[in-house]
């Protein structure tokens, strides 16, 4: 059973959405709605990569906020309320190069007043790269 508030929601739908943001800086794009998760990827290039030329462990944590919090806000009436995430963890276990890494959101918790999202990122080789936890306020909108 689809987790979405319209379960009928696309990439196509979303990815406008980042448009003059971080996201779209990094060069996010959602590229896959499941049932009960939303998959994006990000490029390891000169915009995402540290000194070392590894992963930035800052965008990997983009990547995972990013997800959840947009996740978040298509399980809600957008109408009615606003997704605004409270705290994120993550895990770096695995440096990257170059390529391109996919992060996948999927709920631990929809709550009422509160969203848990689990967010996984690996590789091209589907190698775990970062694990994240992000806790998302659900707040009613303000007229």
């Amino acid at each position: 059973m689809p987790i979405w508030y319209d379960p009928a929601i696309t990439p196509d739908q979303l990815n406008p959405l980042s448009r003059g943001s971080m996201g779209e800086h990094l060069g996010m794009e959602i590229i896959e709605v499941g049932e009960d998760y939303l998959k994006g990827r990000m490029p390891v290039d000169r915009r995402t990569r540290q000194p070392y030329g590894l992963l930035h462990g800052g965008a990997s944590v983009a990547l995972a906020e990013t997800l959840g919090s947009v996740a978040s806000a298509f399980v809600v009436d957008r109408r009615s309320y606003d997704c605004v995430g409270l705290e994120i963890n993550a895990n770096h276990v695995r440096g990257v190069r170059s390529g391109f890494v996919t992060g996948t959101a999927r709920p631990i918790h929809l709550g009422k007043s509160t969203h848990v999202w689990d967010i996984r990122i690996n590789d091209e080789r589907e190698k775990l790269v970062c694990i994240s936890r992000l806790t998302v306020a659900i707040i009613k909108k303000i007229s």
